[in-house]
């Protein structure tokens, strides 16, 4: 796939302290950036750059940035949003994907998560307008077109509830995502139960994408490399095989 082009993002922040450090390590990532100090500011901003993304702060000093991007949508501007929220409150995280929201990032951040996850969700909504629908993690592919879905050639039969939650990995390669984004993302405000229902789910894909066996090219069979890897204590990932790898996680 092509490099991308420059995206242009809208940063809106009332701190200047965390505007001016976001603002000069997107820069130095490649971006070109816009800022606002406020929500009606941002809006304003939003309305004549068109940005190709927004990080947006949940708590401005007139409206807030749930508020923001209800007004945005409603005035048809679809840019991803990437919350930054002071509280580490599951109903923030909840409304702010309610309203249009695509990712969050809870204060006090790296500026190094920051910039990953504008990446991350970038190349989502990039890969969304591109004429490739595939959508590709070492010999797994998703065809975002069909649904379909394959390792090393051969097809895996997956859940609408699996299905997401692989994209969702996939989309993230690399990343470790904990159960709390998993949920947040994959079963959003239908669900009301405890991460036991990810680490399940998370077993799903393992036996269907892990536990499958291809052609060792001497006439026997070999299972493939594992790509879901678990994180202990904090998350999950989807990974290519890394050279020499014999392993891809530590179980669930």
């Amino acid at each position: 796939m092509s490099k991308p082009t420059q995206a242009q993002l809208v940063v809106v922040d009332d701190e200047p302290s965390i505007r001016d450090l976001l603002v000069a390590s997107l820069h130095f990532a490649g971006f070109a950036v816009e800022t606002a100090a406020s929500g009606s500011e941002a809006i304003q901003v939003i309305e004549r750059t068109q940005p190709d993304l927004i990080v947006l702060d949940v708590m401005l000093p007139d409206i807030d940035g749930f508020t923001v991007t209800s007004r945005i949508r409603q005035e048809g501007i679809e840019a991803p949003v990437l919350f930054l929220t002071a509280r580490d409150d599951t109903q923030d995280k909840v409304m702010g994907l309610t309203v249009g929201g695509d990712d969050y990032v809870t204060k006090p951040f790296s500026l190094e998560e920051v910039v990953a996850r504008i990446k991350a969700i970038l190349r989502r909504t990039r890969e969304h307008q591109e004429d490739d629908p595939i959508i590709r993690v070492g010999d797994l592919e998703i065809n975002e077109d069909s649904h379909d879905v394959t390792r090393a050639g051969r097809p895996i039969d997956l859940s609408p509830t699996e299905y997401k939650l692989l994209r969702y990995l996939m989309d993230n390669e690399g990343r470790v995502l904990s159960k709390a984004q998993i949920l947040d993302h994959v079963w959003q405000y239908d669900w009301g139960g405890d991460a036991a229902i990810v680490e399940s789910y998370i077993s799903y894909l393992r036996k269907k994408v892990d536990g499958i066996t291809i052609s060792d090219g001497h006439g026997g069979e070999r299972k493939v490399t594992p790509l879901i890897e678990t994180k202990r204590g904090i998350g999950y990932m989807v990974r290519a095989p890394r050279q020499n790898a014999s392993d891809g996680g530590d179980g669930d």
